[in-house]
């Protein structure tokens, strides 16, 4: 007899404020057995059944809570911040799924708005064209060194404290009056956009939530 399992969402939630929430998130968390996601994210939405949040730690623990509750036949909604594709949960739920055995045609991915993206269009940049980078999680930071000298502006997604990366830059010879913007808490009422050069970043304080866009 072939097991007959629920649904999963995986959304994206967008930078972190309510208005760039999409219409197809709201709705499909509307409908849900159950939501998982950070507090944050799941205090963006009004009308939510079940919730499970979860902390850094407790992540990876937490989303195969959820695609078990989806192959005991629940739709389940998991939200990513951003979109889940970049720096998303995308690849762990997948993973998970595949774990559990839960089939893949039954996720659904539905794109949110990345602070990347947000963050291009505070800078006016035509992205598609620049160096697109993510260091989140990740302790491979020389990676963007073959790329910052290639005549496009990277956006970078930092692993760490803003003025580290700016510090990692100018340890390998990037010219310390390079220009830098600083975004900060994207979308939020303290946002804060920030322009000066890496050697003055380096020693400037920001929250882990920034976009560092190198010129």
């Amino acid at each position: 007899m072939v097991k007959m399992c629920g649904k999963i969402y995986i959304i994206g939630i967008g930078p972190g404020s309510s208005e760039y929430l999409t219409k197809k998130a709201v709705d499909t968390v509307k409908a849900s057995d159950y939501t998982v996601g950070s507090t944050r994210a799941i205090e963006l939405f009004d009308d939510v059944q079940n919730t499970i949040a979860f902390n850094v730690k407790e992540l990876v623990d937490t989303l195969k809570k959820g695609v078990q509750l989806a192959y005991d036949g629940n739709t389940v909604s998991i939200l990513s911040t951003g979109d889940p594709g970049f720096s998303g949960v995308l690849n762990t739920v997948l993973r998970l799924s595949g774990e559990i055995g839960f089939p893949k045609e039954s996720i659904e991915v539905i794109p949110g708005i990345s602070s990347l993206q947000l963050a291009a269009a505070r800078c006016h940049i035509q992205w598609d064209n620049a160096n697109v980078m993510t260091f989140h999680g990740r302790e491979n930071i020389e990676e963007i060194l073959p790329v910052i000298n290639n005549g496009k502006t990277t956006i970078a997604l930092p692993s760490r404290k803003v003025k580290d990366m700016a510090q990692f830059l100018l340890d390998n010879g990037v010219e310390p009056t390079r220009k830098v913007v600083v975004c900060e808490r994207l979308s939020y009422p303290d946002e804060r956009i920030v322009e000066a050069t890496l050697n003055d970043i380096a020693t400037s304080e920001f929250t882990y939530m920034c976009i560092m866009v190198i010129y």
